[in-house]
């Protein structure tokens, strides 16, 4: 094992101790909680929707299913997959940072689901706080990226599933469509925090975006670390070119 294996990662480009990448993810969303839907729509077209639902759909819940909605910020896909798991089931939005999780909590009690529907947690997703098999589904939706170790997430997702249970990791990947790429690029680190500046107040945030979508594995490292955390049957689903992807593993 390298020295930064052990002591360093990744913050976008920038390498940091472990215990700081955190913080510094924290900081990212503390400071674009109150622009982040906007600057999603913006920056996707609306197209972020469509790839929610999707993997809201390939979900394919059940009522009376119990969801964890793991970094589910806003709450966008605790929105839609509240209904479907109704009357008996429950979705737990949970998320690592605070402004994140109240904005997602307000945004859900303004479109009435409140009660047992949903319900809401703190929490860091390298180290969950719930027993083994307390959940059918388990969704996290770009958020797999910002997190320090990867593998102790995935491994923390398999042992909250039930047995019968899925994860849906959806996650900016790797363009795989032609010539998309360096217009991909050009977008990223062009347009992005030139937009972040202009509707956030903040260029630097969106930049570091831009720099850990680089950073994350592609789409068949991201399949093969989903395998060897447990999940059995994994697969993906390639959307809008390969700039977004949706994993999927089961556990059995």
């Amino acid at each position: 094992m390298t020295r930064r294996q052990k002591d360093s990662t990744h913050f976008g480009y920038v390498e940091v101790p472990l215990p700081e990448k955190a913080a510094r993810v924290r900081g990212v969303f503390d400071s674009v909680a109150g622009r982040y839907d906007l600057m999603n729509d913006l920056m996707s077209f609306g197209v972020h929707r469509l790839w929610k639902r999707y993997t809201v759909e390939k979900a394919a819940l059940r009522p009376g299913q119990r969801v964890l909605d793991l970094a589910g910020g806003t709450g966008d896909l605790a929105a839609l997959m509240a209904p479907r798991v109704a009357p008996g089931g429950s979705v737990v939005l949970s998320d690592i940072n605070v402004a994140m999780l109240a904005r997602g909590r307000d945004r859900l009690l303004d479109r009435g689901l409140t009660g047992e529907a949903v319900q809401y947690c703190l929490a860091d997703a390298e180290a969950l706080p719930f027993a083994d098999g307390s959940f059918d589904v388990v969704t996290m939706a770009f958020g797999l990226r910002n997190v320090t170790r990867k593998e102790a997430a995935l491994a923390a997702i398999y042992r909250v599933l039930r047995p019968g249970g899925q994860a849906l990791v959806l996650e900016f990947s790797s363009p795989v469509a032609p010539g998309l790429a360096p217009l991909y690029d050009l977008y990223s680190f062009r347009v992005l925090p030139a937009l972040g500046q202009a509707v956030a107040g903040d260029a630097a945030s969106y930049r570091y975006l831009a720099e850990s979508i680089r950073m994350h594995p592609d789409q068949e490292t991201l399949k093969e670390m989903m395998a060897a955390a447990g999940f059995e049957d994994c697969r993906y689903h390639n959307l809008t070119g390969g700039i977004v992807a949706l994993h999927r593993g089961w556990r059995y």
